[in-house]
């Protein structure tokens, strides 16, 4: 068969085993239940998601491509897809064949303008790793090229044969998956299945060019300059194209080998709270993001008693983050809103979580959000602060039912996912499972609280400044009322105002009064949060501006008391 049969066949598979799919969930989720049969179409289901699984992994291995970044996305959505499949498509990194030699060699000496043994003083055949869209070799740089780059162990990451047009043909399928699903009004209604694919279309893209990888690592590690946590590898630029990506060779233990770390004297549940809080850095700080942390991209790097006290770190280990092809960015706005929900989730305030929810796009500002408001509440309630060890020994009854509560609540609202948010959903749910992996006791509230507090903490004259900027717009408001209101009475003298003059004077003079009293309290407020926000910092700056926010408090209860002994007839 030719290459263009070949991706024909490819094509037809793809849409032939989705097709089925959606028949089959369209059969037992909701036309069974429609005709009162509910509870047989319940009955095998877990076995029934099973097989679906089974038959998209293997389907998945045997093509390769694309389908195996799908498989790892699902996999990876422990939130949303059931245990049955999220399971079974767990190992498809580890399990991608490697393409024969021969083939890689071909790529590699056409990207680069000549041999490898020109390229390269060695080069290992044996793959060192295999992934969907290409491999790493581990070599060894000329002597010439050791000199001039101060590296001699390197690893060559070379593409697949003919990737680009496997992907392109994946992308093609895809797109008219997304069609079919936008025609289905529970879904359109909710995600807009088109716009999700495009989004994984352009980072498919940006994963076979090897150059914007490699820019992409150029950011990342400038990102962490100075953060003794972390590190990245160094590129060999001389070696490097856009299907061919040369850079130092960093192999160390792999951030869920638990006993290699162990061995080491690390601590697992150490790792994994500080993982944690780089992932957090990422997202919420420089808002540049590592979007595939799955275990064979990150490694523990030990270092050395010397190197660690030069380093004047405590800890004699630190992250080291490798390929670079699939990177989020968070836009200052969606930042802001996800800081926001971090705060909120922390302090488990339920309201303070939908506004985050709307803020960062997700709920559509029509929505009625008061029952999902008390449902996130409730939710929050009850298995806030829950670590995964936790919630595993809670009632599966209490879970269906709470689950079922949930969702109706759920699909009844206008959801949409945004642009960005499909990688930080994968960046978020690869980061919780690798924490609950190295530590089984692992609680994620115990990362989540003490990072929400320290974004209050720089948040914090933030705060204060808007507080003052709005006390600031409202005494101006004050400051003009006089004049308004000398010009308003001018005019009802005049009689181009039919009032009762006294009595209108009467009532804008109290509003005059009421207006003062406001800005006093918006200004007491003001320097009583400050005050409260710099004691952390400065304990006798702190205080004093406390102290002096008794007198705004003062002028406010004065004035009413002046109010209330001449009362409006």
């Amino acid at each position: 068969m030719t290459d263009a049969g070949n991706m024909r066949a490819r094509s037809r598979r793809i849409l032939w085993f989705a097709a089925r799919c959606l028949v089959q969930t369209w059969w037992y989720e909701l036309f069974l239940p429609r005709v009162g049969l509910a509870r047989l179409a319940a009955r095998g289901r877990s076995a029934r998601l099973q097989r679906i699984a089974q038959r998209f992994h293997l389907l998945a291995i045997e093509l390769g491509g694309l389908m195996i970044k799908v498989g790892q996305f699902m996999s990876s959505r422990l939130d949303v897809l059931p245990p049955e499949i999220t399971k079974e498509l767990e190992g498809l990194q580890d399990e991608v064949p490697p393409a024969p030699f021969a083939g890689i060699r071909t790529v590699a000496e056409a990207e680069l303008g000549m041999t490898l043994e020109r390229a390269f003083s060695f080069v290992e055949e044996v793959p060192l790793a295999a992934a969907s869209l290409g491999q790493v070799h581990r070599a060894r740089l000329s002597e010439l090229d050791a000199a001039e780059t101060g590296l001699l162990d390197v690893v060559v990451k070379i593409q697949r044969p003919g990737i680009g047009s496997i992907v392109a043909v994946d992308l093609s399928a895809l797109r008219r998956v997304a069609g079919w699903l936008s025609r289905v009004r529970l879904v359109a209604d909710r995600v807009d299945v088109p716009a999700l694919v495009e989004e994984f279309a352009v980072t498919s893209l940006e994963e076979i060019d090897y150059l914007h990888e490699a820019a992409g690592a150029e950011r990342f590690a400038e990102d962490f300059t100075g953060d003794e946590r972390v590190s990245v590898p160094e590129l060999v630029w001389e070696r490097t194209t856009r299907r061919v990506l040369t850079l130092q060779d960093v192999t160390a233990i792999k951030i869920n080998d638990v006993e290699g770390l162990r061995a080491a004297g690390i601590d697992p549940s150490e790792v994994a709270m500080e993982f944690a809080a780089v992932m957090f850095d990422q997202l919420f700080v420089h808002g540049y993001f590592h979007a595939d942390p799955h275990p064979g991209n990150i490694f523990v790097t030990p270092l050395s008693s010397d190197g660690a006290s030069a380093a004047g770190v405590s800890r004699a280990w630190k992250f080291t983050f490798i390929d670079f092809g699939m990177m989020g960015e968070v836009p200052a706005a969606l930042r802001h809103g996800l800081q926001k929900l971090l705060i909120a989730a922390a302090s488990r305030d339920g309201k303070g979580m939908v506004d985050g929810i709307r803020e960062v796009g997700v709920l559509l500002p029509s929505a009625d959000t008061a029952e999902l408001e008390l449902a996130m509440t409730k939710l929050l309630a009850r298995f806030g602060g829950m670590g995964f060890a936790e919630l595993q020994e809670v009632d599966p009854r209490e879970f269906r039912a709470f689950a079922t509560e949930f969702g109706d609540v759920v699909r009844s609202l206008p959801f949409q996912l945004p642009e960005h948010f499909l990688l930080i959903i994968r960046a978020m749910s690869l980061t919780s499972g690798m924490c609950s992996s190295l530590d089984p006791a692992f609680n994620i509230w115990n990362a989540v609280e003490p990072y929400s507090a320290q974004l209050i903490r720089a948040e914090g004259g933030n705060l204060l400044q808007t507080v003052a900027k709005q006390a600031l717009s409202f005494a101006g408001v004050i400051a003009r009322l006089p004049q308004r209101l000398d010009n308003l009475t001018t005019q009802i003298e005049q009689g181009r105002i039919s009032a009762q003059t006294p009595r209108v004077e009467r009532r804008l003079s109290s509003l005059e009064r009421t207006g003062r009293q406001i800005i006093s309290a918006v200004v007491f407020a003001a320097l009583l949060i400050g005050g409260i926000l710099l004691r952390s910092q400065d304990v006798v700056f702190g205080t004093v501006v406390m102290a002096a926010s008794a007198l705004p408090l003062l002028y406010a209860l004065f004035a009413g008391l002046a109010a209330r002994r001449g009362p409006l007839p």
